[in-house]
Order: C-alpha cells, then structure tokens, then sequence
C-alpha cells in the first residue's frame, strides 16, 4: 500500500535566503495561500527571531493559510522558542522547528561545544519546545557529516523528549545518494524510538544531488521532504519540490505519493520567480521553459509520431499549456511541415523540399526560427502560396 509523504515547503525560509532575493510580508502571504491550493502540508514561514519583517511574516502567514501547518524555525536557545511561539499564535496547527548542529565539524568549530553538551541542548529546547503547546520538529544540522552512532543517539534522545519529526538536513550537500539513504536506514533500524516521530529529509545542492538524496531518504523510511519552488535556496539551492513530487508522481514502484495538485506547478514556479527576481534557468527540470522544449530533428520527428518517445510527463500535468518544437538548424522535415501546418500552410513532396532548403539557409543565420519568420518564408514562395 502506497505510503504518505508530508511536503514540508521552505521556499519562504530557506529559500529566501537566496542574496537580493527577499520578499515582502504581502508578498509571501500570497506565495503561502499558493502553496495551500498546491496541496504542500508543511509551510515553513520564517525565523521570527531573526527580524521582525519574519516576525511578522510568520503572524500574518498564520492567519492567511488554514489547512497546511505552519512552522517557525529557532535555534536551541530560549528566547528564539519563545519568540517563536508568540509568532505562530494565529497559527490553526503551529510547530516549533528548533535544533542544533549534530556533526564534529559543527560542534567543534561553530559550537565550540562537546557531544555531550550538543545533546543536553538539543533534548532540552524539545522539551521546552513542545512545552509551548506546539508540534516540535527538530533538525539536527550537518547530519550528512555526523558521526552515525552520536547521530543516532541525538534522534533517539529528542523524540524521547517529545520530538514529533526529526529533520536529518544534507546541509552542505555533501552526501552521495547511496550513504544517504545508507544514514536514513541506520536510523530507522537502531533508534528504538524511531516509530514515535516523522524522519525528515532536507538536502542542499551543492554537488547538484538534493533531489536524488532526497528520493534515497524517502525510498529508505522518511516520510517528511523539505524542499522549495524552483529549487531556490542558500548558495546552489534546495531539494527542488517539483522534482521531488513528479518523481514520486511518475514512478509508482516507489510506492510513494504526495498530496500535491502537480497541475497548478508551472504557475506558481512563475509566480515565485517573477516575486523574487530570480529566473528559472531554461534546462530547469519540470519548470525550465526547454523542459518540454524539442529542437533536434531525430527527437522532433519521434516526438511527433508519439509523444511518449520523448516526454515522461505529460506537459498538461504540471501546468504546461503544451510542447514545443523549436526550429532551428538542427530541425528536420517533420517540424517544419508540422509548424507550417499549424500556420495554414500543408506541404509535401518537393514543396517540402524547397522550403527546407530555405528554411536551413535562414536557420544557419538566425539560430531560431519563429512562427513569423516561417509565414515570410513561405509566402517568398510562390509555388508554396496557392
């Protein structure tokens, strides 16, 4: 029986963290009520603490959504728990996201603290968390490079103290996809505690494998993917949820489903994009606009006999209005006759011919063909015009 996983959307946290990137409280409210209709279960809405424009992101984005929880994200320490539970006062259903860095490198060199200590505090800000009267998720940063066994100990203690979910963050994007899951499964077999609490999984993309970590923590026993729209965030971004959700969506062996309405994706990829100012680059899995974008001739010929040649997702089923066929110098027969069609114009045999040969000899200069351009060229031909 296909199992359930959360979408924890940190696009207004994490991914706004993105330099020259941020949003205004209006702004994100209305990202927020998207993310509802989108179906996301998790809205990660700010870091109260950190300034009162999140602060009041938080209050507002509180009122603004009903069914999607809202969370606050804190350091372990007292006075960001606290700030963050008067923030999510409106909240219908409010969670507390607080933690502390759970590898050697973390504890050493930004804690200047001991394993021990780490997990004094870390037990302590659950309980006191969760005191607030809120769900409490915690993160135990830099787990990609913690030390498995204190990693495990660290889970076992926080749900122990009332930890609902437990993050396991790739934080710097080191991991590979098999250690990962690797990590996920070490967890779910030696925390004994493990069935008390939601393991999620927050991955960073700095080696460009936020998105497969994630399917391989998910494919191994999480149950919770955090991740952004566009796959935004600190420095080479976040785990992206359009391509968590359509590989979850597209390969049933996993089984695996989401709540996300995948029709209403493209539009809300677009509005995020057009708020931040931050284009999505044209490649983009699922969003970029060449992703359902087809230009070689060998491809635009069997795209046309069958779309399923090429196209595992249907364009329809992530907002799309449809593919494309791009004409350029790599394009063959098939796409100008098909493009030319479009436009009124049918042609065939030696008609085809010609206006291939032209076709090229303007494709060569202009490296893309348009609709316009293509009208001019046939009606240059006047045995193309009858």
């Amino acid at each position: 029986m296909a199992q359930k996983i959360q979408i924890f959307d940190t696009t207004l946290r994490d991914g706004e963290q993105v330099p020259g990137c941020q949003l205004r409280t209006e702004e994100k409210a209305i990202i927020a009520r998207e993310l509802e209709l989108l179906g996301v279960d998790v809205i990660e809405a700010g870091f109260p603490i950190s300034s009162p424009g999140d602060f009041l992101s938080v209050v507002e984005i509180s009122k603004a959504v009903t069914e999607p929880v809202v969370c606050a994200l804190t350091r372990s320490k007292k006075e960001d728990i606290d700030v963050a539970a008067e923030a999510l006062h409106h909240a219908k259903r409010g969670r507390i996201h607080t933690g502390i860095g759970s590898s050697d490198v973390h504890i050493k060199h930004k804690f200047r603290s001991s394993r021990e200590q780490v997990l004094e505090q870390g037990v302590w800000a659950t309980k006191y968390a969760k005191a607030k009267g809120y769900e409490v998720e915690f993160y135990a940063e830099d787990a990609g490079r913690a030390d498995l066994v204190f990693l495990a100990q660290l889970v076992e203690a926080v749900i122990a103290a009332g930890a609902d979910v437990v993050n396991i963050p790739d934080t710097t994007g080191y991991c590979l996809p098999h250690l990962y899951a690797k990590r996920i499964q070490y967890l779910v077999e030696n925390v004994k505690n493990i069935d008390k609490a939601i393991i999620s999984v927050h991955c960073h993309n700095d080696l460009g494998l936020a998105t497969a970590n994630t399917i391989a923590g998910l494919a191994n026993g999480a149950r919770q993917a955090e991740v952004t729209i566009n796959g935004i965030g600190e420095r080479a971004g976040n785990t992206s949820l359009e391509e968590v959700a359509m590989i979850l969506k597209t390969h049933k062996d996993l089984d695996l489903y989401t709540n996300i309405k995948s029709e209403r994706i493209y539009e809300l990829s677009l509005l995020v994009s057009s708020m931040m100012r931050m284009p999505v680059q044209a490649n983009k899995a699922i969003v970029g606009k060449n992703a359902f974008a087809h230009s070689s001739g060998i491809h635009q010929d069997g795209f046309l006999k069958h779309a399923e040649n090429y196209e595992i997702i249907n364009p329809a089923d992530v907002g799309v209005p449809s593919s494309s066929i791009v004409l350029t110098a790599r394009s063959g027969r098939a796409a100008l006759k098909h493009r030319a069609e479009i436009l009124g114009h049918r042609v065939e045999g030696e008609e085809l011919n010609a206006l291939y040969e032209n076709f090229l000899v303007l494709a060569d200069e202009k490296k893309e063909v348009t609709d316009a351009d293509l009208i001019v060229l046939v009606a240059s031909m006047p045995v193309l015009t009858r």
